[in-house]
């Protein structure tokens, strides 16, 4: 059969052989916006939402309720989208806000007397929840021209573009690099595609393994949803600290949480996917077919590869948690000592996620003291941590000789407040204690991984980095984080097939290092000076472990040699994937894999997607 096969593509071969005397029209310079002749017609676009059962939308920005001039107009609605405007699930309930204003370009701001056009969004929304509308919303923006013999005409790139237009993909929104909206664009939206499914003994599909204890969920599914299903089995995943964090961008870029200095990183504990291709094709993607896809998709980042309709990921019991609450501050914050004593704190750091203790730290030199009203100002460290499977006692003891050690060499100097909660399961702690940090601001992130060696080597050199780390943004009111979310589950994890695409250097990564810049909307020197501060904050950060790199969901969009910095020595595979898999650039995001070729440009129509 393979001969024949083999001699059946040799003589199609011949017969399009003289297809490459013909001319071949040159491929579009830009994606078509809305306005240029090619741009599909009402028609095209009333089509596809008939073939899709009704599930395009032409959504408004939802800030244009607020604006006069705007049909939606109604302040009724405005009063509702200005209360909800700063919280995660109000943007991720909409087809086309994002988290953050910049990705939207500022361009519709729920506040009366600023612009509002809809320049800054996608202009169609597939609101898919099957994986086939999914492929109509891929299929529209590169249908094929014949599906016989796809690998062969694939390989020859004889692909017939039907509509040439910029395809996103968005789920919750909650994306820190703005990866998931654009304008002029189509989005498929994923928010829909919410259900679970937990299964005692998963078979994966046309392979002879078995796994116990999984949960296959939809590809728009979201952590606490998560929680909460797999907690009435008394177990958990490996999932994030935000309640609207969804499937998607969590596990295609790596991953992590409290749970995973235990278990590994989300990405580690996927068992199989479904996935829609650039090609249009619904496939599976498992350690026994796919592979490569496999692959690329657990770690090598979202809206690149594929969209992931559906992935089944390991299940663990859930553990008791003991809520470990402590802060060490001091009054006096010009004091040399502090950071010498916030780097002391984190070169512990290691040891006590060796001993099984996760959570998120916070340093600072100078924010409000809110014992006084913010008369005075306190510097120092605070962190909210988890440890599993414990007691109280057991935490006091970890946590003992760290404090005695601060007490003797910086007397007098220095505050300790520590508490702990006990939890009964990991969904009862995260009830309490999920991330619910404000949305809807203009902010910028920077990141960097740090292992032990950065941490522990040269504290000198540490306490400098950090202090310049927490001042990033202000002087006063600045913060910098320290989130220890890996040490030996992430170190020692085995992914199945052998291993994912996820950063090496999360293998010998602790503590993934972020902070957050501010600015000022529809201000370009405002944004400028922020990305500016960032890299100040960031130059340094990268000298103390110059060997590591950046986790891509949690970094600056400008980051450096980005390509070794977010995947390391496994960019050159997942490049090739990419190629193989889309060589068209189906699905085009920055900072992403393959994406050199593609670069956006301002325009009248709020940025057009054009070759290099």
């Amino acid at each position: 059969m393979p001969t024949i096969r083999r001699s059946l593509l040799l003589g199609l071969l011949l017969l399009l052989a003289p297809l490459s005397t013909i001319a071949k029209p040159a491929a579009p310079q830009c994606k078509t916006v809305p306005g240029s002749p090619d741009w599909p017609s009402q028609e095209t676009w009333a089509s596809l939402n008939q073939s899709t059962g009704g599930q395009l939308l032409q959504p408004t920005p939802p800030g244009a309720a607020c604006h006069p001039g705007q049909a939606s107009y109604n302040a009724d609605e405005c009063r509702r989208v200005q209360t909800g405007w700063s919280t995660y699930e109000f943007h991720g309930e909409d087809p086309v806000s994002a988290d953050w204003n910049q990705w939207n370009n500022d361009s519709c701001l729920p506040v009366p007397g600023f612009p509002c056009s809809s320049r800054g969004y996608p202009v169609f929304v597939v609101n898919a929840t099957t994986p086939e509308h999914v492929k109509l919303g891929v299929d529209f923006g590169i249908a094929l021209s014949s599906t016989l013999f796809l690998d062969l005409i694939t390989s020859l790139h004889i692909i017939a573009r039907e509509h040439n237009i910029r395809l996103i993909v968005k789920s919750s929104g909650h994306d820190f690099l703005g990866r998931s909206t654009a304008a002029s664009s189509l989005s498929i939206w994923l928010h829909h595609m919410q259900w679970i499914k937990p299964v005692d003994t998963f078979r994966l599909k046309n392979c002879d393994v078995t796994i116990d204890h999984a949960v296959t969920v939809g590809g728009g599914t979201q952590m606490f949803s998560i929680y909460q299903a797999t907690n009435k089995l008394n177990r958990t995943v490996v999932g994030g600290g935000a309640k609207t964090v969804s499937v998607g961008g969590f596990l295609t870029g790596g991953g992590h949480g409290l749970l995973a200095p235990r278990y590994g990183l989300g990405a580690d504990n996927v068992l199989e996917m479904q996935v829609v291709t650039p090609n249009g094709e619904i496939v599976t993607a498992n350690e026994c077919q796919n592979t490569d896809l496999f692959w690329a998709m657990r770690g090598g980042g979202g809206s690149t590869f594929g969209v992931l309709t559906s992935v089944t990921i390991k299940t663990y019991p859930t553990p008791s948690i003991t809520h470990v609450e402590f802060s060490v501050v001091t009054l006096d914050t010009s004091n040399p000592a502090l950071f010498a004593m916030i780097a002391y704190f984190l070169s512990q750091f290691p040891s006590l996620a060796d001993a099984g203790l996760s959570g998120y730290a916070f340093f600072f030199q100078a924010i409000p003291n809110p014992s006084d009203g913010g008369q005075s100002n306190l510097g120092g460290i605070t962190m909210t941590a988890i440890l599993q499977d414990t007691t109280t006692s057991s935490a006091e003891k970890l946590f003992a000789p760290i404090f005695s050690h601060i007490d003797t060499t910086w007397p007098n100097i220095f505050y300790p407040v520590f508490k702990t909660t006990p939890y009964p399961t990991f969904l009862e702690w995260y009830k309490v204690n999920y991330d619910n940090s404000a949305a809807g601001t203009n902010s910028l992130t920077g990141s960097r991984l740090l292992d032990e060696p950065s941490l522990t080597g040269n504290l000198t050199l540490t306490a400098e980095v950090f202090k310049a780390f927490a001042n990033v943004e202000a002087p006063v009111g600045g913060m910098g984080t320290a989130y220890l979310v890996s040490g030996k589950g992430v170190h020692n994890a085995v992914p199945r097939g052998g291993s994912n695409s996820v950063l090496p250097a999360w293998r010998k990564a602790y503590v993934h290092a972020t902070f957050g810049v501010g600015f000022s909307p529809l201000n370009r020197t405002s944004r400028a000076d922020a990305m500016k501060r960032i890299n100040l904050a960031l130059d340094p950060m990268r000298k103390l472990a110059p060997d590591s790199g950046a986790y891509a969901n949690e970094a600056t969009p400008e980051e450096p040699d980005w390509q070794n910095q977010f995947w390391g020595s496994n960019y050159q595979r997942l490049a090739e994937i990419k190629r193989r898999l889309d060589p068209t650039d189906v699905f085009w995001c920055h900072p992403c894999v393959g994406n050199e070729d593609w670069q956006e440009v301002e325009d009248s129509n709020g940025g057009s997607l054009c070759r290099v």
